[in-house]
């Protein structure tokens, strides 16, 4: 049996290939950014071609520099940006229009107007999401209404849709040439068109948007023995390689996480935070502000679903830091800088850019900075935006143990911000309980290298997934009770203020 299993990672600023051995430990990897389109306040789209070369490229050079060949891997699996949503024509290849971004708020008006004629009770009946322009639903509907031609190419079967997942495995596939049209149901569950109990797209909700049918892709297992087809010899890869699994980005960090039992939990950190609570094989519905979603379904077995609070704004709120302000020249340069203060001097930064997620769901809030004297600088300000980050996943921790009744003893975490040894000092402090970060960070790619490898037979069952997690480095809470709850009542408060911008 071939000694690897790859995953391709396609995230919201970046794509990265890792190989991983037996014992779950990184061989190799490679990781290239791509562009953020921003050509509108509020819009965010990404060039799905230049994903896709990216995608290519980070595939090869991560196999050629560690001297691998094709066969020297037993299947791949792919993990993407959910919700991330991209329209192409099935015969030429070509995207009709640059891929819209699942921060993107340009379809808030169409997710308001499911508010009405009872549509909005259907939705969160049925796919456990609220009416949000988070979600895919309503960015097709978007390129259906406002780039030429594609309606009618939808209704003649040459549009396709699928978010990037689907755009990657067709890609690998053969494209143009035989590429499959497939998705899984942890990226089908983030689009407001399949119904929970079915795991197959519904035609009422469907109806909701104007989508024909035949625009949606097949939807499959997250892990699938049957696979969803193989590499090409003339592709990235090299050869033929299976490709049997697929899961959203915060799916698969669950799964690298080996959170498999109900009631574990894990926190991604990344260009947004990400929550989830396996919650077993019955839908949780929310009363606090979260999701039901899908957490994973392999092969035949049930579906096992998630509570999850989805938080818009974290890590790239450090970025914004870097890129638009020139604050730090590097996201690594915001711990130092922020470590030159003792606090944040009573600066909240509310990073609402996309508007707020959970448990919030206020599209009319836009970002707000707090509390400012002249004695702020930006050291103080490095420091609320990581203080930020904590704060929302709070919120959602909250939410989270109303709707559950779980209350965590722990907090698993991953994602590249849990590399800032601060942010997560600031977590436990903020949170009042440990903060428990692996060995490897990267459990998205982890988790979809584990259902890749479960589906072809690689790991023999998920007890055997259990014995590599080891953790690498854990936080304990410093902040006293007093100190916690007084500045997360400020919170609260900047929160507020963030409020009917729009």
């Amino acid at each position: 049996m071939p000694e690897f299993v790859g995953a391709v990672d396609q995230g919201t600023t970046s794509t990265r290939f890792m190989i991983f051995d037996h014992d779950g430990a990184e061989v190799a990897k490679y990781q290239l950014e791509h562009e953020q389109l921003l050509p509108k306040a509020g819009w965010v789209e990404h060039n799905p071609i230049e994903i896709w070369t990216v995608t290519a490229a980070v595939i090869q050079t991560t196999i050629q520099r560690a001297g691998l060949h094709a066969k020297d891997l037993a299947a791949l699996g792919v993990t993407n940006q959910r919700e991330t949503t991209v329209v192409w024509n099935r015969r030429t290849g070509r995207p009709y229009y640059n891929a819209i971004v699942w921060q993107d708020t340009r379809t808030d008006r169409i997710a308001a107007a499911l508010e009405q004629n009872g549509r909005g009770e259907v939705i969160r009946d049925r796919t456990g999401l609220r009416p949000e322009a988070y979600f895919s639903g309503g960015k097709i509907q978007w390129i259906l209404e406002n780039v030429e031609g594609v309606r009618q190419d939808a209704e003649r079967g040459e549009a396709v849709f699928g978010n990037t997942d689907t755009w990657t495995l067709w890609n690998l596939t053969g494209g143009v040439k035989g590429g499959v049209h497939i998705t899984d149901v942890t990226n089908a569950a983030r689009t407001m068109l399949m119904d929970l109990e079915t795991l197959d797209w519904d035609d009422e909700l469907l109806s909701f948007f104007g989508i024909p049918r035949r625009m949606l892709p097949e939807i499959r297992p997250s892990a699938d023995p049957a696979m969803y087809g193989t590499t090409l010899p003339y592709g990235p890869v090299g050869g033929e390689v299976p490709i049997s699994a697929i899961l959203g980005d915060q799916q698969a960090a669950t799964v690298g996480q080996v959170c498999f039992a109900p009631g574990e939990a894990k926190n991604t950190y990344g260009t947004g935070n990400f929550l989830l609570l396996n919650t077993g094989t019955d839908p949780v519905r929310s009363r606090s502000g979260l999701l039901t979603t899908p957490a994973y379904q392999f092969g035949d077995q049930p579906a096992v679903f998630a509570l999850e609070g989805s938080i818009a704004v974290t890590g790239s709120a450090v970025q914004w830091l870097r890129d638009q302000l020139h604050v730090i020249t590097s996201a690594e340069q915001s711990e130092a800088l922020a470590r030159q203060v003792d606090d944040s001097g009573g600066m909240y930064f509310v990073p609402a850019f996309s508007g707020l997620f959970a448990p919030y769901w206020r599209a009319d809030a836009r970002g707000v900075i707090v509390g400012l004297s002249r004695y702020n600088t930006d050291a103080h300000l490095a420091r609320a935006a990581l203080e930020a980050i904590c704060y929302q996943s709070r919120d959602v921790v909250e939410a989270m143990q109303q709707d559950s009744g779980v209350v965590l003893d722990v907090l698993k975490v991953d994602g590249g911000v849990t590399s800032n040894d601060l942010c997560m000092q600031f977590q436990s402090d903020i949170l009042g309980v440990p903060v428990s970060r692996p060995v490897v960070s990267e459990t998205t790619a982890l988790g979809a290298a584990y259902a890749a490898g479960l589906a072809c037979g690689y790991w023999k069952d998920v007890s055997e997934l259990r014995a590599h997690w080891a953790e690498d480095r854990r936080w304990e809470p410093r902040w006293s009770e007093d100190r916690r709850e007084e500045a997360y009542a400020g919170w609260k408060k900047a929160v507020t203020r963030s409020f009917d911008w729009v």
